[in-house]
């Protein structure tokens, strides 16, 4: 009789004992509203006190410090995605111009053996870069109506082409020793330091 009682408990599963319960509930009928119970006024309060606002600095404050302080030189390659030849890369930068949160970049970047100018926009609270060439023909799988897009600053940004059976590329940037901004003396050997995220 004891061996009987065990196999009948042993059969008895966790979704029987829950069922009758959800069967209890009553559900709430379509289309009617469900009641709002407002927040405890006290949680809110020590919520926003404890985290304090969001923003910790001043995008367009940021912008002006990086049209002082970015580079002008900056050095690198370009290697399209298929192939195994990276090609070497130097971005000169002649303006800096900060527009609210935005900086407006204009200068000449060399991409093996052609130059074209460039105008781009570096985004001073995310740091997303944008770099648009204005050739015709930049050849190495470069097409007009593609730009250079990245997450990173200028140090790393893919190539966006116009037409989808271009795969892209990849742009690698380092900045280039003595390539301190336009109103300071050269670096020398000294190499300046990455521009890094403050997040």
């Amino acid at each position: 009789m004891a061996l009987a009682l065990n196999l009948d408990q042993s059969l008895v599963s966790p979704l029987s004992l829950v069922l009758p319960l959800l069967l209890a509930a009553t559900p709430v009928p379509i289309g009617s509203m469900v009641p709002f119970n407002p927040p405890n006024p006290n949680t809110v309060e020590s919520f926003q006190t404890d985290f304090g606002s969001v923003e910790t600095f001043d995008p367009s404050l940021r912008a002006l410090q990086l049209v002082e302080q970015l580079p002008r030189r900056w050095g690198g390659s370009y290697q399209a995605f298929g192939s195994a030849t990276p090609v070497p890369v130097e971005l000169r930068l002649d303006t800096l111009t900060a527009i609210g949160q935005i900086v407006d970049l204009r200068g000449a970047m060399t991409i093996g053996s052609v130059t074209t100018a460039v105008q781009g926009n570096l985004n001073a609270k995310s740091d997303q870069f944008e770099l648009l060439p204005l050739i015709d023909n930049l050849s190495t799988g470069l097409e007009p109506g593609g730009d250079f897009l990245g997450l990173e600053g200028l140090s790393l940004s893919g190539w966006n082409a116009p037409r989808l059976t271009n795969p892209g590329g990849r742009l690698v940037l380092s900045p280039l020793q003595g390539a301190g901004p336009a109103n300071q003396a050269p670096l020398g050997n000294q190499s300046p330091g990455a521009i890094r995220g403050l997040w």
